[in-house]
């Protein structure tokens, strides 16, 4: 199991389905432990058996099935906080605390912003803990790339990705599926004169080859090397042919080839 380790909190990426990360969080403090997602029940308990940590708490990002699929039978084992939107509650499990986009809520003593991020989703909700500067950002960012767009428009998607870019640099960010190696392919095509972006392919390769994951990232990579939130680039603006376009133009333009690809 890879942990990262930001302040009291020790997070777990936990490989779940073909290609899914769910994310386990404890806090030192509290000894509280969040799930991020829950893709399956399984693979979360084998890793709270491995980690001999006890589960407090379910956060979910949006309604898809492979992102809440083993929330019942991680519940069936123990009471368990679910936090989910209220937006789209009709379509989550059952939730203990329905939260508003832009609210915030206290975990132990840790503050955690409700970030409204439609799009992928027309209810999805991203985690921020603001102290910590850590980002779960299931499937609305991705390492070089962003979900795609199932209720939402690109208008609503670029919103919620502007958000995001209003975060700092080092924002550490845990995102929903291992998709680099095809959005970094794809990057290149969108990007091609970008020089931080040939250096973290080749970086993404390395990684992967030897088994490892690209779980997490940070924003400032993101924001240096991911071609939809390139968007505001003139660099990327012209590739596309689009040199005066505003970015929400140009962005909807990236996602339109990412869907054709």
């Amino acid at each position: 199991l890879e942990t990262t380790e930001v302040g009291t909190l020790q997070i777990v990426s936990v490989p779940c389905l073909d290609d899914n990360f769910a994310y386990l969080m404890r806090d030192g403090t509290s000894g509280n432990v969040a799930l991020i997602d829950a893709p399956e029940s399984a693979a979360v308990e084998a890793a709270l058996h491995a980690l001999d940590w006890t589960l407090t708490h379910i956060f979910i990002t949006h309604h898809h099935g492979d992102h809440i699929d083993g929330v019942e039978g991680l519940r069936a084992r123990r009471t368990l906080d679910v936090v989910g939107s209220s937006v789209d509650a009709h379509r989550l499990p059952v939730l203990t605390r329905a939260v508003m986009p832009g609210e915030s809520f206290a975990w132990g003593e840790i503050e955690v912003r409700v970030i409204d991020t439609p799009g992928h989703t027309v209810g999805h909700i991203v985690y921020h803990l603001p102290e910590a500067g850590v980002l779960f950002s299931g499937d609305t960012l991705f390492a070089m790339g962003c979900g795609r767009l199932f209720e939402g428009t690109a208008q609503q998607m670029w919103g919620g990705l502007s958000a995001l870019m209003d975060l700092p640099d080092e924002t550490v960010v845990f995102f929903g599926h291992e998709y680099t190696a095809s959005n970094a392919d794809f990057a290149l095509t969108v990007d091609p004169q970008n020089e931080a972006l040939h250096r973290r392919v080749h970086d993404v390769i390395d990684v992967l080859e030897s088994g490892g994951r690209t779980t997490p990232t940070t924003l400032g990579l993101e924001r240096a090397t991911n071609p939809f939130l390139r968007a505001v680039s003139p660099d990327v603006a012209r590739h596309l042919g689009l040199p005066d376009a505003d970015p929400e133009i140009v962005f909807a333009e990236v996602r339109r080839r990412k869907d054709n690809a």
